[in-house]
């Protein structure tokens, strides 16, 4: 190609790239579209008429993007290195001029996808010009990120996190390491965060999936008599919260929180609220949502709790909220409403906390609380401990302790039990730190709040990782500055009007109940039917015209289930893995070349294996839900 029509071309396929462009990242676009044409990078033709760049490096040198001689081969032999079975995301250091990414877009097969790094936007404009990409960005299977920004981040990709856990492969584009390897890295070691987050969030999901409902069904007593948390919602507009966390850091402040109550709403982690009661510090609420029936021990024996107001998810154990003695109101549940209705289960919530300490932060958020100011929150292994001194776990270890097993040993045993996930990870004091890949998600789960949060937030934790997005400062400091007057006390009045019991909705409740016992029942004999029907068609794959005749039951039985909406999207619920299992098969069989039949049986077994979760999740319900229904009846007859 000559210089004199290399232009015009170039010109001609950036727009038809730009148009695509605008359509998928329009934010992305107007960046790009705003690069001059005197900054693109010079082309150079090679000797197969594809273009080629050089680019200077950090040390002073200069690296050619591609092969002056053959790119388009080059990029082939590149993407043919890249092993593609099992694997849905393939997260690509470096667009260059973009040839190896197009080559690995056509091997691409099912629903896999690019996630490209490249944090230079000149150099994207240049690719722009010389390579046509449109097919690629227009497929919704193609994401350029161009920094490490995590809230960016989270947005361009909620849609893939599913595909992200399955199966990521990391490649590295070696010249453009070359030229930004700190920039690269920095965006590389985001996504690997990213996808460690959502491959925790999900497993937890799954694992919990169970206890979590047949906590939410016993907690049914107390979500339909208890008020929701509606009257708090900006009941502290402008007055500061202090988030207290149970990180070790909290052992330099603890005392000093009880200056700080009624000059700011204080909102505990269940985890501190024993250690606060014990030194006279009623903090104003306490948050709770863990699943296990141990967290009943946080309370137990923690004092005079009525005056403070327990807010907890349904998901909480029910051993916690049966017995606490002060207010409590319960969150908003989808689940709960599955269950017995939008009529009686609707109410106000608070969006899903990965801990009880995001759950604080929710909660401090939704009363209008500003600043909210962090005590505690770690996310940390701070001077190589695990917890506050004082906690619970500390008495469980009181019959272990002696001169050659100390709680410091204790403590670093369970640190070190975590060997495999542990991180190093700067502190926000400046030193190295240890914390773990769980800990690291919490943190990811917090920036990502932060900064969809139109307040101020302090990190006063004095100790602990770094948290973007908050201004690290002393409680002392923080607390002259934002805590210098008193609350309102007609703020909290609402605790001596409002009804914390009403008994009123148990018998609705109940017939609702009795009504998704009934409901199951029918999707397990439609199930059984079902799974006959498919393991007759099993046996027919070789007779296409009584495969087909049979085919159609099957599809109106499998309609049957789904339509039947809420019984299916309680099991659903219930077993997280089942639908796991079958969105995981679809992407194997969508990525894996086989003959007609073949394919067939592999659905066949797809489907078998779906609906056998189906039913079995049906029948797991039904005990639990016909449990919950008496505990309905014994309260509803108590006096």
């Amino acid at each position: 190609m000559s210089d004199h029509t290399a232009p015009a071309v170039g010109n001609e396929l950036f727009l038809h790239n730009m148009r695509a462009l605008w359509r998928c990242d329009p934010e992305l676009a107007l960046r790009v579209d705003a690069v001059n044409d005197d900054e693109r990078i010079p082309l150079e033709p090679t000797r197969s008429s594809a273009w080629t760049a050089r680019m200077p490096t950090p040390d002073g040198r200069n690296t050619y993007l591609n092969s002056r001689y053959d790119p388009v081969a080059e990029a082939g032999h590149f993407a043919a290195s890249i092993p593609v079975e099992g694997k849905y995301c393939f997260v690509v250091a470096g667009l260059g001029l973009g040839y190896h990414v197009q080559a690995l877009y056509e091997r691409l097969r099912g629903d896999s996808f690019i996630l490209c790094s490249e944090p230079s936007i000149p150099l994207l404009a240049t690719a722009l010009t010389c390579v046509d990409l449109a097919e690629l960005i227009a497929s919704n299977r193609f994401v350029i990120l161009t920094d490490d920004d995590k809230t960016r981040l989270h947005e361009r990709l909620k849609r893939y996190n599913t595909l992200m856990m399955l199966g990521a492969q990391f490649v590295r584009h070696p010249p453009s390491m070359r030229i930004a390897e700190a920039a690269q890295g920095a965006i590389t070691k985001a996504i690997a965060e990213f996808v460690t987050y959502m491959r925790m969030t999900l497993v937890t999901l799954v694992t919990n999936s169970r206890i979590t409902c047949k906590n939410i069904a016993m907690n049914l007593v107390n979500y339909v008599t208890t008020p929701p948390i509606d009257i708090l919602h900006n009941r502290f507009v402008g007055d500061p919260a202090v988030v207290i966390s149970a990180g070790p850091s909290l052992s330099r402040n603890i005392d000093r929180l009880g200056d700080l109550k009624g000059r700011a709403v204080l909102c505990a982690a269940q985890t501190v609220i024993k250690p606060l009661m014990q030194r006279g510090i009623v903090p104003d609420f306490v948050t709770s949502l863990d699943f296990h029936e141990m967290s009943r021990k946080f309370f137990e024996g923690a004092g005079d709790l009525r005056g403070v107001h327990l807010v907890a998810e349904p998901k909480a154990t029910w051993h916690v909220v049966d017995d606490y003695p002060g207010p409590v109101s319960l969150l908003d549940n989808s689940w709960a409403r599955l269950l017995i209705g939008e009529k009686l289960g609707a109410r106000g919530g608070l969006k899903a906390g990965a801990t009880v300490a995001h759950l604080a932060f929710y909660l401090a958020v939704y009363m209008g609380c500003d600043p909210i100011i962090f005590v505690g929150q770690d996310l940390a292994y701070t001077g190589h401990v695990f917890y506050l001194p004082g906690v619970e776990i500390h008495r469980a270890w009181r019959g272990e302790l002696n001169r050659f097993n100390t709680i410091e040993q204790k403590e670093w045993e369970r640190i070190v039990r975590n060997r495999p996930i542990l991180r190093r990870v700067p502190g926000a004091c400046g030193e190295q730190l240890y914390t773990d890949e769980l800990l690291l998600t919490y943190l990811e789960q917090f920036e990502k709040d932060i900064v969809a949060v139109p307040r101020r937030v302090i990190n006063a934790t004095e100790g602990g990782v770094m948290i973007r997005g908050t201004e690290a400062m002393r409680l002392s400091k923080a607390g002259e500055r934002f805590c210098s007057r008193k609350i309102d006390p007609t703020r909290f009045a609402y605790r001596e009007t409002t009804r914390w019991r009403d008994d009123s909705r148990l018998g609705a409740t109940r017939a609702e109940l009795s009504r998704r016992i009934e409901e199951l029942d029918g999707v397990v004999g439609l199930c059984e039917e079902l799974l006959g029907l498919l393991e007759e068609l099993d046996g027919l794959t070789n007779d296409p015209p009584r495969f087909n005749r049979r085919l159609i039951r099957v599809d109106e039985l499998r309609t049957r289930v789904q339509q039947d909406s809420r019984a299916y999207r309680m099991v659903n619920t219930f077993s997280q893995l089942a639908e796991l299992r079958r969105f995981s098969a679809d992407r194997r069989i969508s990525t894996v070349e086989s003959d007609q039949i073949e394919r067939a049986r592999q659905q066949i077994a797809r489907d078998m294996d779906f609906i056998t979760g189906v039913r079995d999740g049906a029948v797991e319900i039904k005990p639990i839900l016909t449990e919950a229904l008496e505990r309905l009846r014994r309260t509803e007859s108590s006096p």
